[in-house]
């Protein structure tokens, strides 16, 4: 969580998350610049099976902000979004004739960063 007075933010960084990275930036692209309770009917109604560890992180993220900080979930959006990749897990999967058959589950990192819209762009 960063403090300043002109420009309060928060970030929220999730490592290791059960996906791949193509399809997280699917749903992040979606995302990218909203404002917090547009970005959640989006991820609520996308028929993506990635958009829900996105919307808990968002959620998350939002709550921490008005907890934390005291900001207002209503003038919150999402300023920056990225996901980056991770670690590859590996499994062997036995096949015939006592051979075994590479399994590869990519993951990726997922950093989130929510600002708090200035009151000259709320009153407008």
């Amino acid at each position: 969580i960063k403090k300043s007075n002109s420009d309060r933010e928060v970030k929220v960084l999730v490592r290791h998350m059960g996906m791949s990275i193509f399809k997280a930036q699917r749903i992040i692209d979606q995302i990218r610049g909203r404002s917090y309770e547009e970005t959640l009917m989006i991820l609520e109604f996308i028929p993506y099976r990635a958009a829900y560890p996105i919307l808990k992180l968002i959620y998350s993220a939002a709550a921490n902000a008005n907890h934390n900080m005291g900001l207002n979930k209503a003038d919150l959006f999402i300023s920056k979004v990225e996901a980056n990749r991770s670690t590859i897990t590996k499994k062997l999967r036995p096949r015939a004739r006592g051979r075994s058959y590479p399994i590869k589950r990519p993951m990726c990192h997922i950093t989130i960063v929510l600002k708090e819209k200035s009151k000259s762009f709320l009153d407008q």
